[in-house]
Protein backbone atom coordinates (compact mmCIF):
# COMPACT_ATOMS: atom_id res chain seq x y z
CA UNK A 1 0.00 0.00 0.00
CA UNK A 2 2.86 2.38 0.85
CA UNK A 3 4.46 1.83 -2.53
CA UNK A 4 1.20 2.65 -4.30
CA UNK A 5 0.83 5.70 -2.06
CA UNK A 6 4.39 7.01 -2.42
CA UNK A 7 5.75 5.80 -5.74
CA UNK A 8 2.56 5.49 -7.80
CA UNK A 9 0.97 8.67 -6.38
CA UNK A 10 -2.25 6.88 -5.41
CA UNK A 11 -4.43 9.16 -3.29
CA UNK A 12 -6.27 8.13 -0.12
CA UNK A 13 -9.51 8.06 -2.10
CA UNK A 14 -8.01 5.81 -4.79
CA UNK A 15 -6.54 3.44 -2.19
CA UNK A 16 -9.89 3.28 -0.39
CA UNK A 17 -11.63 2.21 -3.60
CA UNK A 18 -8.81 -0.18 -4.49
CA UNK A 19 -9.00 -1.96 -1.11
CA UNK A 20 -12.74 -1.43 -0.59
CA UNK A 21 -12.14 0.21 2.75
CA UNK A 22 -12.89 3.60 4.28
CA UNK A 23 -10.49 6.49 3.91
CA UNK A 24 -10.08 6.50 7.70
CA UNK A 25 -8.95 2.85 7.60
CA UNK A 26 -6.45 3.64 4.84
CA UNK A 27 -4.96 6.54 6.83
CA UNK A 28 -4.68 4.32 9.91
CA UNK A 29 -2.82 1.62 7.96
CA UNK A 30 -0.43 4.18 6.47
CA UNK A 31 0.19 5.77 9.85
CA UNK A 32 0.92 2.39 11.47
CA UNK A 33 3.18 1.13 8.71
CA UNK A 34 6.84 0.95 9.76
CA UNK A 35 9.31 0.60 6.93
CA UNK A 36 12.52 -1.31 7.73
CA UNK A 37 15.79 0.48 8.37
CA UNK A 38 18.41 0.35 5.67
CA UNK A 39 21.99 -0.52 6.49
CA UNK A 40 24.58 1.35 4.44
CA UNK A 41 28.03 -0.14 4.00
CA UNK A 42 30.71 2.35 5.14
CA UNK A 43 33.13 3.08 2.29
CA UNK A 44 35.04 5.85 0.52
CA UNK A 45 32.46 8.01 -1.27
CA UNK A 46 32.03 11.03 -3.45
CA UNK A 47 29.07 12.97 -2.04
CA UNK A 48 26.59 15.03 -4.03
CA UNK A 49 24.76 17.37 -1.66
CA UNK A 50 21.85 19.75 -2.15
CA UNK A 51 18.68 20.92 -0.43
CA UNK A 52 15.05 20.97 -1.51
CA UNK A 53 12.43 23.20 0.07
CA UNK A 54 8.67 22.77 0.38
CA UNK A 55 8.11 26.26 1.73
CA UNK A 56 10.16 29.25 2.68
CA UNK A 57 11.40 27.84 5.98
CA UNK A 58 11.03 24.07 5.64
CA UNK A 59 13.10 21.71 3.59
CA UNK A 60 15.48 18.75 3.57
CA UNK A 61 19.20 18.55 2.88
CA UNK A 62 20.21 15.34 1.08
CA UNK A 63 23.61 13.72 0.57
CA UNK A 64 23.88 11.05 -2.12
CA UNK A 65 26.40 8.54 -3.42
CA UNK A 66 26.01 9.12 -7.18
CA UNK A 67 27.82 5.91 -8.11
CA UNK A 68 25.68 3.53 -6.05
CA UNK A 69 22.62 5.78 -6.39
CA UNK A 70 21.96 5.79 -2.67
CA UNK A 71 20.88 8.67 -0.46
CA UNK A 72 23.14 8.23 2.56
CA UNK A 73 21.98 11.17 4.67
CA UNK A 74 19.01 13.51 4.86
CA UNK A 75 17.80 15.88 7.51
CA UNK A 76 14.97 18.36 7.95
CA UNK A 77 16.19 21.98 7.84
CA UNK A 78 14.78 25.49 8.10
CA UNK A 79 17.55 27.29 6.19
CA UNK A 80 20.38 26.19 3.90
CA UNK A 81 23.54 27.20 5.74
CA UNK A 82 27.09 25.79 5.77
CA UNK A 83 26.40 24.20 9.14
CA UNK A 84 23.71 21.85 7.77
CA UNK A 85 26.29 20.45 5.36
CA UNK A 86 28.89 20.19 8.11
CA UNK A 87 26.47 18.20 10.27
CA UNK A 88 25.78 15.83 7.38
CA UNK A 89 29.43 15.21 6.57
CA UNK A 90 30.19 14.78 10.27
CA UNK A 91 27.39 12.21 10.56
CA UNK A 92 28.67 10.27 7.56
CA UNK A 93 32.23 10.32 8.90
CA UNK A 94 31.06 9.01 12.27
CA UNK A 95 29.27 6.19 10.45
CA UNK A 96 32.53 5.14 8.80
CA UNK A 97 32.30 6.85 5.41
CA UNK A 98 35.44 8.47 3.98
CA UNK A 99 34.57 11.63 2.04
CA UNK A 100 36.70 11.72 -1.12
CA UNK A 101 35.04 14.75 -2.72
CA UNK A 102 31.95 16.92 -2.41
CA UNK A 103 29.70 18.23 -5.19
CA UNK A 104 27.64 21.29 -4.17
CA UNK A 105 25.60 24.07 -5.75
CA UNK A 106 28.07 26.82 -4.90
CA UNK A 107 26.30 28.34 -1.91
CA UNK A 108 28.67 30.77 -0.21
CA UNK A 109 30.45 29.50 2.86
CA UNK A 110 29.88 25.80 2.19
CA UNK A 111 33.13 25.04 0.38
CA UNK A 112 35.15 26.98 2.96
CA UNK A 113 33.67 24.68 5.63
CA UNK A 114 35.52 21.66 4.23
CA UNK A 115 39.25 22.45 4.00
CA UNK A 116 41.21 19.64 2.41
CA UNK A 117 38.18 18.07 0.67
CA UNK A 118 38.07 18.47 -3.14
CA UNK A 119 35.01 20.58 -3.94
CA UNK A 120 33.22 20.51 -7.28
CA UNK A 121 30.74 23.30 -7.89
CA UNK A 122 27.75 22.26 -9.94
CA UNK A 123 28.31 23.61 -13.46
CA UNK A 124 24.57 23.71 -14.10
CA UNK A 125 24.11 26.02 -11.10
CA UNK A 126 26.85 28.29 -12.41
CA UNK A 127 25.00 28.66 -15.70
CA UNK A 128 21.82 29.42 -13.73
CA UNK A 129 23.64 32.17 -11.82
CA UNK A 130 24.82 33.74 -15.07
CA UNK A 131 21.32 33.51 -16.52
CA UNK A 132 19.84 35.11 -13.41
CA UNK A 133 22.05 38.15 -13.97
CA UNK A 134 21.84 38.31 -17.76
CA UNK A 135 18.41 36.71 -18.47
CA UNK A 136 17.86 34.14 -21.20
CA UNK A 137 18.09 36.79 -23.89
CA UNK A 138 20.60 39.52 -22.91
CA UNK A 139 20.20 42.85 -24.68
CA UNK A 140 23.87 43.78 -24.61
CA UNK A 141 26.24 42.14 -27.08
CA UNK A 142 28.72 41.61 -24.23
CA UNK A 143 26.04 39.80 -22.26
CA UNK A 144 25.08 37.63 -25.20
CA UNK A 145 28.70 36.61 -25.68
CA UNK A 146 29.27 35.92 -21.97
CA UNK A 147 26.18 33.71 -21.79
CA UNK A 148 27.41 31.83 -24.87
CA UNK A 149 30.72 31.25 -23.10
CA UNK A 150 28.91 30.06 -19.95
CA UNK A 151 26.83 27.58 -21.95
CA UNK A 152 30.02 25.81 -23.09
CA UNK A 153 30.92 24.99 -19.48
CA UNK A 154 29.70 21.39 -19.36
CA UNK A 155 31.44 20.39 -22.58
CA UNK A 156 34.71 22.28 -22.10
CA UNK A 157 37.98 21.43 -20.44
CA UNK A 158 39.30 23.85 -17.84
CA UNK A 159 41.96 25.11 -20.26
CA UNK A 160 39.50 25.68 -23.10
CA UNK A 161 36.90 27.37 -20.91
CA UNK A 162 39.49 29.64 -19.28
CA UNK A 163 40.79 30.62 -22.72
CA UNK A 164 37.27 31.54 -23.86
CA UNK A 165 36.60 33.53 -20.69
CA UNK A 166 39.92 35.37 -20.91
CA UNK A 167 39.22 36.20 -24.54
CA UNK A 168 35.83 37.61 -23.60
CA UNK A 169 37.38 39.74 -20.86
CA UNK A 170 40.07 41.15 -23.13
CA UNK A 171 37.37 42.17 -25.61
CA UNK A 172 35.05 43.74 -23.02
CA UNK A 173 37.30 44.83 -20.12
CA UNK A 174 36.93 48.55 -20.84
CA UNK A 175 33.17 48.14 -21.27
CA UNK A 176 32.99 46.55 -17.81
CA UNK A 177 34.74 49.58 -16.31
CA UNK A 178 32.24 52.11 -17.62
CA UNK A 179 30.70 54.29 -14.92
CA UNK A 180 27.54 56.36 -14.63
CA UNK A 181 27.44 59.50 -12.49
CA UNK A 182 24.21 60.57 -10.82
CA UNK A 183 23.53 64.16 -11.90
CA UNK A 184 22.07 65.10 -8.53
CA UNK A 185 24.21 63.31 -5.95
CA UNK A 186 27.36 63.20 -8.11
CA UNK A 187 27.90 59.67 -6.90
CA UNK A 188 28.88 57.04 -9.43
CA UNK A 189 28.20 53.37 -10.03
CA UNK A 190 29.28 50.85 -12.64
CA UNK A 191 27.03 51.15 -15.66
CA UNK A 192 26.84 47.41 -16.40
CA UNK A 193 26.49 46.06 -12.88
CA UNK A 194 24.63 42.86 -13.75
CA UNK A 195 27.13 42.03 -16.46
CA UNK A 196 29.97 42.55 -13.98
CA UNK A 197 28.21 40.35 -11.42
CA UNK A 198 27.79 37.55 -13.95
CA UNK A 199 31.44 37.70 -14.99
CA UNK A 200 32.85 37.90 -11.48
CA UNK A 201 30.63 35.03 -10.28
CA UNK A 202 32.34 32.82 -12.87
CA UNK A 203 35.78 34.11 -11.89
CA UNK A 204 35.07 33.57 -8.19
CA UNK A 205 33.90 30.00 -8.76
CA UNK A 206 36.35 29.03 -11.51
CA UNK A 207 38.76 27.19 -9.15
CA UNK A 208 35.91 24.81 -8.25
CA UNK A 209 34.22 24.31 -11.61
CA UNK A 210 36.68 21.72 -12.94
CA UNK A 211 37.66 19.78 -9.82
CA UNK A 212 36.24 16.69 -11.55
CA UNK A 213 38.90 17.09 -14.24
CA UNK A 214 41.73 17.27 -11.71
CA UNK A 215 40.70 14.03 -9.96
CA UNK A 216 39.75 11.67 -12.80
CA UNK A 217 40.25 8.60 -10.62
CA UNK A 218 37.34 9.67 -8.38
CA UNK A 219 34.84 10.00 -11.24
CA UNK A 220 33.36 13.16 -9.68
CA UNK A 221 30.09 14.36 -11.30
CA UNK A 222 30.26 17.90 -12.65
CA UNK A 223 26.69 18.70 -11.50
CA UNK A 224 24.26 17.86 -8.70
CA UNK A 225 21.79 16.59 -11.30
CA UNK A 226 21.78 13.06 -9.86
CA UNK A 227 19.59 14.47 -7.08
CA UNK A 228 17.12 16.12 -9.44
CA UNK A 229 15.17 12.91 -10.07
CA UNK A 230 14.83 12.30 -6.35
CA UNK A 231 13.78 15.89 -5.70
CA UNK A 232 11.29 15.92 -8.56
CA UNK A 233 9.71 12.63 -7.47
CA UNK A 234 9.47 13.78 -3.85
CA UNK A 235 7.94 17.16 -4.72
CA UNK A 236 5.41 15.51 -7.05
CA UNK A 237 4.37 13.13 -4.25
CA UNK A 238 3.97 16.08 -1.89
CA UNK A 239 1.78 17.91 -4.41
CA UNK A 240 -0.40 14.85 -5.00
CA UNK A 241 -0.81 14.32 -1.26
CA UNK A 242 -1.17 18.01 -0.39
CA UNK A 243 -2.82 18.84 2.89
CA UNK A 244 -0.91 16.25 4.93
CA UNK A 245 -0.04 17.07 8.51
CA UNK A 246 3.71 17.56 8.98
CA UNK A 247 4.23 14.17 10.65
CA UNK A 248 2.81 12.39 7.58
CA UNK A 249 4.82 14.61 5.22
CA UNK A 250 8.05 13.64 6.99
CA UNK A 251 7.15 9.97 6.88
CA UNK A 252 6.50 10.19 3.14
CA UNK A 253 9.78 12.06 2.54
CA UNK A 254 11.74 9.55 4.63
CA UNK A 255 10.27 6.65 2.71
CA UNK A 256 11.08 8.15 -0.68
CA UNK A 257 14.63 9.14 0.25
CA UNK A 258 15.49 5.77 1.79
CA UNK A 259 14.20 3.76 -1.19
CA UNK A 260 17.03 1.78 -2.87
CA UNK A 261 18.31 3.44 -6.06
CA UNK A 262 15.59 6.05 -5.71
CA UNK A 263 14.97 7.80 -9.01
CA UNK A 264 18.39 8.97 -10.15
Amino acid sequence: MWRHYAHDYCTIDQLARMHRRSEKWIRTQLDHYQFPDRAFQPRPVVIVADAMFFGRYWGVVVMRDPHKKENLYWKEIETESPSVYQWGISDLSQRGFTIQALVIDGRRGVREAFPGVPIQMCQFHQVKIVTRYLTLHPNLEAGQELRTVALTLSRSTEADFTKLLDGWHIRWSEFLKEKTVDSETRRWHYTHRRLRSAYFSIMRNLPYLFTCERYPELNIPNTTNCLEGTFSHTKTAMRVHRGLIKKRKLKLINFLLRSPNSTN
